[in-house]
């Protein structure tokens, strides 16, 4: 027989198909040319190069630039860009009343409110024309670190204070929420860990954003959602945690008793272990590198630094031989919990932190998936009862 209605041939085949695996493990759900990630290698690629040509080496607006528009920017091309990033950098007044209200609240849960009033500020918010796409990147861009910073100063009791154009993003962050302008070390540190987080894959809160762009909806919505994903403690991390961590074993030699002794209760080793490397993460290996250089200017930092390297060496020890075969590797929370610490930001804005780093990469993928222009529907399985029938109360 043939079949001409062809949504009735998909309807048929679906009931039939064998079920996806959980959490859509191992499933293709896009095609992308913005990131790539490769557990077994340990690879993650940008826009083409592999993350140690990018990081330390090239400014996160330049990173940007590459996923926006598929190239990195020439000189000319980056310094616009980065005056015009410059130039969005305040907050309107309707973000800046939620970001207040929002004072007391964490601060991932701020941005994601703050977010959501940006698209306030745009002439057709509804736009997803690619000028109109690229317009908001740069806007949710050049603001998610205002928000994050003046929420930093409200929730201690401190007045915000206002963006400086003449400071490169991660400077004018650092200066907004300490009120004084960070030594150079400190600001390459911060650029250096947006952009080893800028992308990563098929992510959760990147394919939320995805699926919210392939309805046609527009880059703010999208973006807000992904906020709401990162949020959840399965994809945000904890790198937080970790701190706690080092703070509890407190001296190297306390290090393997105190592994031995989480493993014996079912807790989990912050900082070790992903979904999807099964090698050493290598955003851990850019950030250690960074750590370690932020260590050499505070003496301070510097003992924390060479505790966790002891504690890093033990968990690995143990992790081999209490779970042999689980390649419980060093991830991006462990060593980016101690460049965080060490630029003076507080544990519980550290998921807020990433999020700056990471809009660029979801705006990217808001613009990939708009040019795309394809809605991201999959099926689904019914394991629900059958047969079921109503009867009224009055039947009987």
């Amino acid at each position: 027989m043939t079949v001409n209605d062809p949504e009735a041939a998909r309807r048929g085949a679906s009931l039939t198909a064998a079920p996806s695996p959980r959490g859509l493990d191992g499933v293709v759900a896009a095609r992308t040319r913005l990131s790539h990630v490769d557990g077994l290698a340990g690879e993650l690629i940008i826009g083409g190069y592999e993350l140690k040509e990018l990081a330390g080496r090239v400014g996160f607006e330049e990173a940007g630039h590459l996923l926006w528009r598929g190239a990195l920017p020439g000189g000319e091309e980056l310094g616009e860009l980065r005056r015009e990033l410059a130039v969005l950098r305040a907050l309107p007044e309707e973000t800046m009343r939620v970001v207040r209200a929002a004072a007391k609240a964490p601060p991932i849960d701020a941005l994601r409110m703050a977010s959501a009033t940006l698209s306030l500020d745009l002439a057709d918010p509804d736009s997803i024309a690619p000028a109109a796409d690229l317009t908001a990147a740069k806007m949710l861009t050049a603001r998610f670190p205002t928000v994050v910073a003046a929420h930093a100063r409200l929730s201690a009791g401190q007045e915000p204070i206002l963006p400086r154009a003449d400071l490169s993003r991660a400077a004018n962050f650092l200066y907004m929420v300490h009120g004084k302008e960070p030594d150079p070390i400190a600001a390459r540190a911060l650029d250096t860990y947006w952009v080893t987080v800028i992308d990563h894959g098929m992510n959760a809160s990147t394919f939320a954003a995805r699926v919210i762009a392939s309805t046609r909806s527009d880059m703010v919505s999208a973006v807000t959602g992904a906020i709401g994903a990162l949020k959840g403690p399965l994809h945000g991390g904890a790198p937080g945690p970790v701190l706690d961590m080092l703070v509890e074993i407190r001296s190297a030699d306390r290090a393997e008793a105190w592994v031995r002794n989480e493993l014996a209760a079912g807790r989990r080793i912050m900082g070790f272990g992903h979904r999807v490397y099964k090698v050493r993460d290598p955003r851990a290996e850019v950030l250690r590198s960074v750590a370690e250089e932020m260590s050499a200017a505070h003496l301070e930092d510097h003992k924390l630094f060479d505790l966790a390297r002891a504690v890093e060496g033990t968990a690995l020890k143990v992790l081999d031989e209490v779970k042999p075969g689980r390649n419980l590797r060093t991830n991006v929370e462990f060593y980016t919990a101690l460049v965080l610490q060490s630029l003076g930001l507080k544990p519980r804005s550290f998921v807020a932190t990433f999020a700056c780093g990471r809009i660029a990469g979801w705006c990217a993928h808001v613009i990939e998936q708009h040019a795309e222009d394809h809605l991201i529907r999959p099926q689904s399985e019914y394991v629900g009862p059958r047969g079921l029938h109503f009867s009224s109360p009055d039947s009987t």
